[in-house]
């Protein structure tokens, strides 16, 4: 991997007039984005359609691609995504229809001294088939949905609630949601709808991006002249933003503006060219209760590899509730072993992102000390959603708060940023290999034994059964 796309944020400081700026800049930026959506939908040709449209908006060529770029990548994410979903919300239905059969049978009966068995109570079956009906009822939303979106796949058709679905259904049941009046969502419906836009960037542009030009000052701080589309001229032409400050990434943004440099070559018939080339910066600003917030995306270089797979690897098993860690040498044998807990459920989501950033970076740490690879299991995140359906609501909670993927996406950051190589692996049979390979052998836990195993895929070793059995998990089914 050459390089990675990072992305920093902070918050700034506005006057009243550079706010309320930006605060049309967002809606500009928000009604266009939503008229292109109309015309993708429509089947026109927006490349053709670009100058008109530029025209009717005001928009400059730059802002115009921002738009495009940015909701052409929420329409390729979400015909991305739908394959999964489907196959997700296809698991889900085979579940609950699994559920609803055991269900259906009265609760297995308890037999008295002389052998006969006691009918169900009132009570039971009073609770089990209040359970049933709402399966039931959550049986045919799933089935509705599964063939509303195989009815998209298959006609192409994309959905996107601008300014989020769960926002839009709140006007349906004001009071639950706290407003007073329909007015009152609307005036917030029209804000969540208006409230960010993008400034895209290119490397042959002054400081990365000629829409949103960041200078360094004396004091190391920095000062973003962002440019209004002309439909904003009333407004002025720049809006400067001064004191900003980047508590994390600020060496990698200031490398990138320093990168810029004027390049000089020759066209085919020998005239002499100057170009600009450097690193792109991509701004968006997004606003909240708070204020403003400016997010920078910047392409990051790889650091050098620091880790080598003949001392042997880390493994990683992704939990619930904890990551378990165990490290073999290059031979596969077991030489240590953690648990570091990420109890996540309850917790907002920043809180979240925050206890699983310390794991991962105590990981890396620990990878990069060890000088080995980490290898973690790839993840199919929504089948481990659509095994929900069946389980109790303790632990549906639980699953459900831990973002899997999140986990492993920050852990393989972190290792970028570490020089740490990530090896991922399939996970197929990894806590059975690990019951009966390592965990007795060891006395560690079924997930201990899965983080052996993986390590142990990922430097290619054996996996044959070194035993004929091995302890089974708390819950009585292999994890």
């Amino acid at each position: 991997m050459q390089s990675c796309i990072f992305t920093y944020q902070t918050r700034v400081k506005v006057d009243a007039d550079a706010d309320a700026a930006l605060q049309a800049y967002a809606q500009l930026y928000g009604h266009a984005e939503r008229c292109l959506f109309a015309d993708i939908a429509a089947g026109l040709n927006t490349t053709q359609a670009k100058p008109e449209f530029m025209r009717r908006h005001g928009l400059t060529s730059r802002q115009y691609n921002a738009i495009d770029a940015g909701l052409k990548g929420k329409i390729a994410s979400i015909k991305e995504r739908r394959a999964g979903l489907i196959k997700a919300s296809a698991n889900r239905i085979k579940k609950a229809k699994t559920t609803i059969a055991k269900l259906s049978k009265p609760a297995k009966a308890e037999r008295t001294k002389n052998g006969k068995p006691t009918p169900e109570s009132a009570d039971i079956r009073s609770r089990r088939l209040f359970t049933l009906h709402q399966k039931k009822r959550r049986l045919g939303m799933l089935e509705s949905r599964y063939k509303t979106m195989v009815a998209d796949d298959t006609g192409g058709t994309v959905r996107i609630a601008f300014g989020s679905r769960k926002l839009f259904r709140a006007q349906f049941d004001l009071t639950a949601n706290g407003y007073a009046d329909h007015a009152a969502w609307r005036e917030d419906w029209r804000r969540a709808r208006s409230s960010q836009f993008m400034v895209l960037g290119s490397k042959e542009e002054t400081s990365g991006c000629q829409g949103c030009v960041a200078t360094v000052t004396e004091t190391g701080d920095m000062t973003l002249r962002v440019r209004l589309p002309a439909a904003l001229a009333h407004l002025g032409k720049h809006v400067t933003i001064n004191g900003v400050r980047f508590a994390y990434g600020a060496q990698n943004i200031l490398k990138a503006l320093a990168s810029s440099r004027v390049v000089s070559g020759k066209t085919g018939d020998g005239k002499p060219t100057r170009r600009l080339d450097g690193t792109a910066l991509t701004y968006r600003f997004v606003r909240d209760k708070w204020g403003w917030r400016v997010m920078v995306s910047v392409a990051v270089a790889a650091v050098q590899q620091l880790t080598h797979r003949f001392l042997g690897a880390i493994g990683i098993d992704i939990n619930a509730d904890h990551l378990a860690q165990s490290e073999v040498d290059r031979h596969g044998n077991v030489i240590g072993f953690k648990r570091i807990d990420t109890i996540v459920r309850g917790k907002m989501a920043d809180q979240r992102a925050a206890v699983l950033g310390d794991a991962a970076r105590d990981i890396a740490q620990m990878a990069k000390r060890a000088c080995k690879p980490v290898v973690l299991e790839h993840l199919d995140f929504q089948v481990k959603k659509s095994q929900l359906e069946g389980l109790d609501r303790h632990r549906s909670r639980i699953l459900s708060a831990l973002a899997y993927r999140h986990a492993a996406e920050m852990i393989k950051a972190a290792c970028f940023r570490t020089g740490v190589e990530v090896i991922e692996v399939n996970p197929a049979y990894s806590s059975v290999i690990g019951a009966v390979n390592h965990a007795q052998q060891h006395g560690i836990s079924v997930h201990l034994g899965a983080a052996v195993a993986l390590a142990r895929r990922g430097l290619g070793l054996s996996e044959r059964a070194a035993v004929r059995s091995g302890p089974p998990s708390t819950s009585g089914k292999w994890q």
